[in-house]
Protein backbone atom coordinates (compact mmCIF):
# COMPACT_ATOMS: atom_id res chain seq x y z
CA UNK A 1 0.00 0.00 0.00
CA UNK A 2 1.64 3.17 -0.72
CA UNK A 3 1.33 6.05 2.02
CA UNK A 4 -0.25 9.23 0.59
CA UNK A 5 -0.01 13.22 2.18
CA UNK A 6 -1.51 16.19 0.59
CA UNK A 7 -0.30 19.86 0.86
CA UNK A 8 -3.33 22.28 -0.50
CA UNK A 9 -4.93 25.28 0.61
CA UNK A 10 -7.44 25.52 -1.19
CA UNK A 11 -10.38 23.40 0.65
CA UNK A 12 -12.57 22.85 -2.60
CA UNK A 13 -9.35 21.19 -4.29
CA UNK A 14 -7.98 19.61 -0.68
CA UNK A 15 -10.72 17.96 0.21
CA UNK A 16 -12.14 16.34 -2.37
CA UNK A 17 -9.02 15.12 -3.55
CA UNK A 18 -8.78 13.66 0.22
CA UNK A 19 -12.13 11.84 0.00
CA UNK A 20 -10.85 10.06 -3.46
CA UNK A 21 -7.21 9.51 -2.63
CA UNK A 22 -7.82 7.73 0.84
CA UNK A 23 -11.06 5.79 -0.50
CA UNK A 24 -8.62 4.01 -2.86
CA UNK A 25 -7.46 0.58 -1.73
CA UNK A 26 -3.63 1.09 -3.06
CA UNK A 27 -3.73 4.07 -0.82
CA UNK A 28 -3.12 4.67 3.26
CA UNK A 29 -3.58 8.54 3.44
CA UNK A 30 -4.95 10.64 6.49
CA UNK A 31 -2.53 13.45 6.41
CA UNK A 32 -4.26 16.44 4.47
CA UNK A 33 -2.77 19.72 5.27
CA UNK A 34 -3.16 23.52 4.23
CA UNK A 35 0.32 24.39 4.51
CA UNK A 36 3.48 22.97 4.86
CA UNK A 37 4.15 23.97 8.16
CA UNK A 38 0.66 22.56 9.49
CA UNK A 39 2.40 19.42 7.55
CA UNK A 40 5.50 19.46 9.59
CA UNK A 41 3.34 19.67 12.95
CA UNK A 42 1.33 16.88 12.20
CA UNK A 43 1.42 14.44 14.84
CA UNK A 44 0.26 11.00 12.85
CA UNK A 45 3.31 10.73 10.77
CA UNK A 46 4.92 7.70 12.59
CA UNK A 47 5.35 6.16 9.43
CA UNK A 48 6.96 5.84 6.10
CA UNK A 49 5.80 8.36 3.77
CA UNK A 50 5.84 7.69 -0.05
CA UNK A 51 4.16 10.47 -1.73
CA UNK A 52 3.51 13.53 -1.45
CA UNK A 53 0.89 15.88 -3.44
CA UNK A 54 2.57 19.29 -2.90
CA UNK A 55 0.75 22.54 -4.58
CA UNK A 56 3.20 25.53 -5.08
CA UNK A 57 1.34 28.89 -3.64
CA UNK A 58 0.76 27.84 -0.13
CA UNK A 59 0.30 30.52 2.84
CA UNK A 60 3.52 30.57 4.85
CA UNK A 61 6.65 28.53 3.27
CA UNK A 62 5.72 27.75 -0.96
CA UNK A 63 5.63 24.87 -2.32
CA UNK A 64 8.53 25.28 -3.99
CA UNK A 65 10.90 26.38 -1.02
CA UNK A 66 9.32 23.20 0.88
CA UNK A 67 10.60 20.56 -1.33
CA UNK A 68 14.74 20.65 -0.19
CA UNK A 69 13.08 20.52 3.71
CA UNK A 70 10.66 17.78 2.79
CA UNK A 71 13.50 15.92 1.24
CA UNK A 72 15.86 16.42 4.41
CA UNK A 73 13.59 15.27 6.47
CA UNK A 74 11.96 12.11 4.59
CA UNK A 75 14.61 11.03 1.93
CA UNK A 76 13.12 8.76 0.38
CA UNK A 77 9.89 10.99 -0.77
CA UNK A 78 8.54 11.26 -3.75
CA UNK A 79 7.32 14.44 -4.59
CA UNK A 80 4.62 15.40 -6.87
CA UNK A 81 3.77 19.04 -7.35
CA UNK A 82 0.30 19.72 -8.07
CA UNK A 83 -0.54 22.85 -9.35
CA UNK A 84 -1.86 25.84 -11.68
CA UNK A 85 1.15 27.27 -12.26
CA UNK A 86 2.79 25.93 -15.72
CA UNK A 87 6.00 28.46 -16.62
CA UNK A 88 9.18 26.81 -17.50
CA UNK A 89 10.86 28.57 -14.71
CA UNK A 90 8.66 26.82 -11.64
CA UNK A 91 8.94 23.83 -13.88
CA UNK A 92 12.48 23.59 -13.75
CA UNK A 93 13.19 24.85 -10.17
CA UNK A 94 10.89 22.47 -8.84
CA UNK A 95 12.05 19.74 -10.71
CA UNK A 96 15.82 20.86 -9.93
CA UNK A 97 15.04 21.06 -6.16
CA UNK A 98 13.75 16.96 -6.10
CA UNK A 99 10.49 16.91 -7.29
CA UNK A 100 9.87 14.26 -9.17
CA UNK A 101 6.49 14.87 -10.77
CA UNK A 102 4.58 18.01 -12.30
CA UNK A 103 0.58 18.11 -12.48
CA UNK A 104 -1.71 20.49 -13.36
CA UNK A 105 -4.34 21.17 -10.92
CA UNK A 106 -7.09 20.47 -13.67
CA UNK A 107 -5.78 16.65 -14.40
CA UNK A 108 -8.80 14.49 -13.56
CA UNK A 109 -8.76 12.22 -10.25
CA UNK A 110 -8.41 9.14 -11.84
CA UNK A 111 -5.17 10.74 -13.64
CA UNK A 112 -3.72 11.73 -10.31
CA UNK A 113 -3.98 8.30 -9.39
CA UNK A 114 -2.37 6.92 -12.38
CA UNK A 115 0.43 9.41 -11.57
CA UNK A 116 1.16 8.35 -8.06
CA UNK A 117 1.02 4.87 -8.59
CA UNK A 118 3.41 5.60 -11.71
CA UNK A 119 5.69 7.77 -9.38
CA UNK A 120 5.92 4.90 -6.46
CA UNK A 121 7.65 2.74 -9.30
CA UNK A 122 10.66 4.87 -10.26
CA UNK A 123 8.02 7.14 -12.76
CA UNK A 124 8.00 10.40 -13.83
CA UNK A 125 4.58 11.29 -14.20
CA UNK A 126 3.76 15.12 -16.09
CA UNK A 127 0.91 16.78 -17.28
CA UNK A 128 0.59 16.57 -21.34
CA UNK A 129 1.08 20.09 -21.85
CA UNK A 130 4.47 20.41 -19.28
CA UNK A 131 5.65 17.22 -20.80
CA UNK A 132 5.61 19.58 -24.11
CA UNK A 133 7.14 22.80 -22.50
CA UNK A 134 10.14 20.07 -21.61
CA UNK A 135 10.76 19.01 -24.50
CA UNK A 136 10.48 22.30 -26.51
CA UNK A 137 13.18 23.73 -24.05
CA UNK A 138 15.31 21.23 -25.03
CA UNK A 139 14.81 21.10 -29.01
CA UNK A 140 15.58 25.06 -28.68
CA UNK A 141 18.55 26.20 -30.34
CA UNK A 142 21.18 27.17 -27.83
CA UNK A 143 22.57 30.55 -28.80
CA UNK A 144 26.39 30.19 -29.59
CA UNK A 145 28.84 31.81 -27.62
CA UNK A 146 31.12 34.25 -30.12
CA UNK A 147 34.63 33.68 -28.63
CA UNK A 148 36.70 36.96 -28.41
CA UNK A 149 39.93 35.07 -28.83
CA UNK A 150 41.88 33.98 -32.10
CA UNK A 151 42.59 30.53 -32.86
CA UNK A 152 46.37 30.99 -31.23
CA UNK A 153 44.79 32.14 -28.18
CA UNK A 154 41.55 29.45 -28.29
CA UNK A 155 44.78 26.47 -28.53
CA UNK A 156 46.45 28.15 -25.92
CA UNK A 157 43.73 27.98 -23.73
CA UNK A 158 43.22 23.82 -24.36
CA UNK A 159 46.66 23.67 -23.06
CA UNK A 160 45.50 24.70 -20.12
CA UNK A 161 42.40 23.12 -19.40
CA UNK A 162 45.17 19.80 -20.14
CA UNK A 163 46.94 20.94 -17.62
CA UNK A 164 49.93 21.88 -19.45
CA UNK A 165 52.21 24.83 -17.99
CA UNK A 166 53.31 27.47 -20.11
CA UNK A 167 56.70 25.95 -21.32
CA UNK A 168 54.96 23.07 -22.30
CA UNK A 169 52.30 24.92 -24.17
CA UNK A 170 55.21 26.77 -25.98
CA UNK A 171 56.74 23.46 -27.10
CA UNK A 172 53.54 22.25 -28.44
CA UNK A 173 52.97 25.30 -30.52
CA UNK A 174 56.39 25.91 -31.52
CA UNK A 175 56.43 29.67 -30.02
CA UNK A 176 58.77 30.88 -27.32
CA UNK A 177 57.71 31.21 -23.48
CA UNK A 178 57.61 35.06 -24.41
CA UNK A 179 54.95 34.07 -26.94
CA UNK A 180 52.83 32.19 -24.92
CA UNK A 181 52.83 34.92 -22.00
CA UNK A 182 52.44 37.94 -24.35
CA UNK A 183 48.97 35.77 -25.76
CA UNK A 184 47.94 34.84 -22.34
CA UNK A 185 47.95 38.46 -21.16
CA UNK A 186 45.48 38.83 -24.02
CA UNK A 187 43.36 35.99 -22.89
CA UNK A 188 43.00 37.28 -19.19
CA UNK A 189 41.97 40.88 -20.63
CA UNK A 190 39.71 39.49 -22.91
CA UNK A 191 37.79 37.34 -20.45
CA UNK A 192 38.28 39.94 -17.76
CA UNK A 193 40.28 37.53 -15.71
CA UNK A 194 43.50 37.25 -13.61
CA UNK A 195 44.05 33.57 -13.72
CA UNK A 196 44.75 30.48 -15.57
CA UNK A 197 42.25 28.45 -12.95
CA UNK A 198 39.42 31.26 -14.07
CA UNK A 199 40.33 30.86 -18.15
CA UNK A 200 39.71 26.80 -16.97
CA UNK A 201 36.40 27.41 -15.15
CA UNK A 202 35.41 29.76 -18.05
CA UNK A 203 36.20 27.17 -20.53
CA UNK A 204 34.44 24.22 -18.69
CA UNK A 205 31.47 26.38 -18.32
CA UNK A 206 31.42 26.80 -22.45
CA UNK A 207 31.90 30.71 -22.42
CA UNK A 208 34.35 31.04 -24.41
Amino acid sequence: MISVAIIEDIKAIREPLFQFISSQPEFFCEISAVSVEEFFAHKKIDYPLDVILLDIGLPGLSGLGAINLIKEKYPEINIIMLTVFDDAERIFQAMQSGAVGYLIKNTPLAKIKEAIIDTSKGGTPLSPNIARKIVRFFEKPKSKIESPLTDKEKQIVAGMVDGQSFKMIAANLGNTLDTIKSHTKNIYRKLYVNSKAEVITKSMRGEI
